[in-house]
């Protein structure tokens, strides 16, 4: 499996038969609401070149369900997208139409595609439809968890399984989600072999490397192959 970090928690999914895109915020809308939040690093537009077999969304905040970044893969007509959004995304999602298919996540809720199960877990976020997602690849036997934003809750752990081998999970602290500290310590509870922090850089100067102290850790690079394989930093 290839996954490329796209900025803030957004993640791109690839293999042979399956792409999937999490998340993706590609453009500058948080800044019109917010113009603290300016996004630091430029919009690389040729990932609007895929259209994915499965969008993933973890729930309705600007930088998720990103309302200039969705409607783009909306109207490709060359495949069938299933859209995968906790209810209020989905709402907005399905006023689009098109050719696409659009389902209501809620919790515990399981959908199978091109060889991959996901599942819907207890995210505890501002956002009460918050979502995040067990994400079983069927086809190389891999199983990874996106935490989606959240707070360290204990009640999360019930819904996971008892094996996975990445976890990817937010540490900027800020807007309902977990510091470094609390993301590093929720990773160890999860049990996975790899920890992979997101929601830093889009918006701010964190350091990674100096905050998300998880012994197994890869820190990724934006736009760029997040190296499971390679060298923990």
């Amino acid at each position: 499996m290839k996954i490329t970090w796209l900025g803030q928690a957004g993640l791109l999914f690839e293999r042979e038969g399956l792409t999937l895109m999490v998340d993706p915020y590609l453009s500058d809308s948080v800044a019109k609401v917010n113009p603290a939040n300016y996004r630091r690093v430029p919009v690389d537009e040729r990932f609007f070149d895929i259209t994915p077999d499965v969008l993933l969304i973890t729930h309705d905040h600007l930088d998720h369900y990103d309302p200039e970044t969705a409607p783009r893969f909306f109207a490709k007509t060359d495949k069938r997208i299933t859209v995968l959004a906790p209810t209020t995304a989905w709402n907005k999602a399905r006023a689009h139409g098109g050719v696409h298919y659009y389902v209501e996540m809620t919790r515990h809720c399981e959908w199978t595609a091109n060889g991959m199960r996901i599942t819907a877990v207890k995210a505890a976020h501002s956002d009460p439809y918050a979502l995040g997602y067990v994400l079983e690849d069927l086809v190389e036997d891999r199983t990874y968890y996106i935490t989606g934003d959240t707070l360290y809750n204990s009640e999360i752990f019930a819904d996971l399984p008892k094996h996975l081998d990445v976890v990817f999970c937010p540490i900027n602290g800020v807007g309902n989600n977990m510091n470094a500290a609390d993301a590093a310590r929720f990773c160890r509870n999860t049990g996975a072999k790899i920890a992979v922090p997101l929601h830093f850089g889009m918006f701010d100067e964190l350091d990674p490397a100096s905050l998300f102290l998880f012994e197994n850790r890869v820190i990724p690079v934006l736009y760029r192959e997040i190296d499971l394989k390679g060298e923990k930093q």
